[in-house]
């Protein structure tokens, strides 16, 4: 029927075609059309049929011919081909631009020029990635604000409109008790005159019978009974009849109340309470190492990791493949933190050495680098996103302090006492920035009977904003101890409790939102945290203290809402 095109159907998960248990399906040959997994790529399908194209699943459908780098003319002499790439300069030549400009100048082959290019894009397309995961991340705190906001306007507008109603119920309640008590009083009060009135009537009568007795007695003709009576009248006129006292008691009178703001109630500002944060984690992969425990972890661009073991006395490079780890190369050295530069070699820290040193990515020769914090040793080495490279270290007598040193090896700020003049850290185990300009320091104290620690977190202008030193939930029985540390894509940091095997989120100024317990997901002993390019979170683990064998594990995982 002409419609059945337009159906669309579900996809179904596909396994890989060489293995067919693998799911993640990464390649496909374009020679003979099998999907596979890396392993099968690697290990099955390239052994096998290596003339065939193979190409990432996610190409599939692109151009695929081949490159061709031998004809491409030069801008500059039209009638030659370029037939080198010169580095200095950055540009295609050709055999004239070589004798002319470019002899001395550092020449590559095209196809090489070409892959060294599509390299440096790739990067640019992972440092666009995390961008975009910030912004993402950013956009959605935001919204979870506004969200906040919304419900805290509407609380509060509801808040006023019920405190309005309580404010009428009690003013209504108090004028009908003001206006009972002012008839209660009036009643009394009048209840007296009224008695006073009649008192003084019965006085005014008396006194009015007693007048009009005289002035009959004054109009009588008889003499003789006149003289007779006469001193009785008298008398009785002397008698003074009793004139009930007037009262003097108050009376009432109203003042009105000021209406003012502390008796209605007023806005405050605070701060917006954070929404509730869910944080989920699960297993991608979990991969056995032959160490005794991952103190340190750096994943590479390339997708291989720089793991260290101080106790083994090793840093090895690994590339996972499958579920296993293939060892790319192994360096029998103490390290105290490592980080990866833009330029992917590695920076690290060797016991015994006054300098940092750097591993190249291509070569795997170690020099010394010009980053320094003598007298200090370095314990811990974190790379801002702007490269800046900051430093901890500690003293064998205890205090420690952090630097800031940009490329050229100056110590841009030395962070080493408070404002009271205090220690600001004890041992700086691992160290990470958040977008802010904060810098997020996991201390440990090198008392062995403390075996505590916490997070001291440096405001911009390198005071001390906030100190955490673990929950009273979560290290109720077992003291906070922060080996790990590391900067989430929501700009929240994310610590590893060693001693309660608890990943404690905390937001960008070092307050806690929440945790996981990683034991949840069979994950034990976390040691080292480190994010991956592409936004997952790999776990270094220590072995069992009761263990013998180098059995640490690391565990890349994805971990969301944080």
């Amino acid at each position: 029927m002409a419609f059945s095109k337009s159906v669309i159907r579900s996809q179904i998960p596909i396994n890989c075609n060489l293995c067919e248990t693998e799911k993640n399906i990464k390649w496909k040959c374009l020679t003979c059309g099998v999907l596979m997994c890396s392993t099968c790529k690697d290990k099955i399908h390239l052994r096998i049929a290596k003339d065939h194209k193979v190409v990432d699943i996610k190409n599939v459908g692109l151009p695929v011919e081949e490159l061709d780098f031998t004809n491409i003319k030069c801008k500059e002499h039209s009638e030659q081909s370029s037939c080198l790439f010169c580095t200095k300069c950055d540009k295609l030549v050709c055999p004239t631009c070589v004798s002319k400009v470019h002899k001395k100048h550092d020449l590559t082959e095209i196809s090489d020029a070409y892959n060294l290019k599509i390299d440096k894009l790739k990067k640019g397309q992972s440092k666009l990635q995390r961008e975009k995961y910030e912004i993402i991340a950013t956009k959605d705190q935001l919204n979870q604000f506004q969200k906040s906001e919304n419900s805290n306007y509407a609380k509060v507008s509801t808040d006023i409109l019920n405190h309005e109603k309580v404010l009428k119920l009690a003013v209504k309640e108090h004028i009908a008790k003001l206006r009972n008590e002012l008839d209660q009083n009036h009643k009394a009060s009048s209840k007296v005159n009224e008695e006073s009135i009649k008192a003084i009537s019965k006085s005014e009568r008396q006194i009015e019978e007693k007048y009009s007795d005289v002035q009959d007695f004054m109009d009588s003709t008889d003499i003789s009974k006149f003289f007779q009576n006469v001193n009785k009248i008298e008398k009785s006129t002397e008698l003074s009849i009793p004139k009930p006292e007037i009262s003097h008691s108050k009376t009432l009178q109203f003042i009105p109340g000021v209406v003012t703001q502390s008796n209605i109630g007023v806005l405050q500002s605070v701060d917006i309470p954070l929404p509730e944060v869910k944080v989920s984690l699960s297993i991608v992969n979990q991969y056995q190492t032959n160490l005794s425990a991952v103190t340190y972890l750096s994943p590479c661009p390339d997708d291989s990791l720089w793991i260290a073991c101080n106790p083994d006395v090793v840093l090895q490079k690994v590339k996972p493949e499958g579920t296993n780890l293939k060892t790319i190369s192994t360096f029998n050295i103490v390290i105290y933190g490592m980080a990866i530069l833009a330029s992917d070699n590695l920076l690290i820290k060797v016991k015994g050495k006054t300098r940092l040193q750097m591993i190249s990515s291509s070569t795997g020769k170690v020099t010394d680098c010009v980053y320094d914090i003598k007298p200090f040793i370095a314990t811990a080495i974190h790379i801002t996103s702007g490269g800046q490279v900051i430093v901890g270290g500690g003293t064998t007598e205890g205090g420690g302090a952090v630097f800031v040193i940009n490329k050229n090896g100056d110590h841009e700020a030395v962070y080493e006492h408070d404002k009271h003049n205090q220690p600001m850290f004890s041992y700086p185990r691992s160290i990470t920035t958040t977008s802010n300009s904060n810098i997020h320091v996991a201390d440990l104290n090198i008392h062995p009977d403390r075996g505590s620690g916490r997070v001291v977190v440096l405001g911009q202008a390198g005071d001390v904003i906030n100190i955490y030193d673990g929950d009273t939930d979560i290290n109720k029985k077992k003291p906070f101890r922060p080996t790990g540390i590391v900067t989430t894509p929501r700009d929240n940091v994310i610590v590893a409790d060693l001693n309660t095997d608890t990943l404690h989120i905390l937001n960008n100024s070092g307050h806690l939102i929440t945790y996981i317990k990683t034991t949840d997901n069979g994950i034990e002993l976390s040691y080292s945290l480190a994010f991956s390019q592409t936004g997952q979170l790999f776990i270094g683990c220590s072995k069992h203290v009761r263990s013998t064998e180098k059995e640490a594990k690391i565990y890349q995982v994805n971990i969301s809402g944080c």
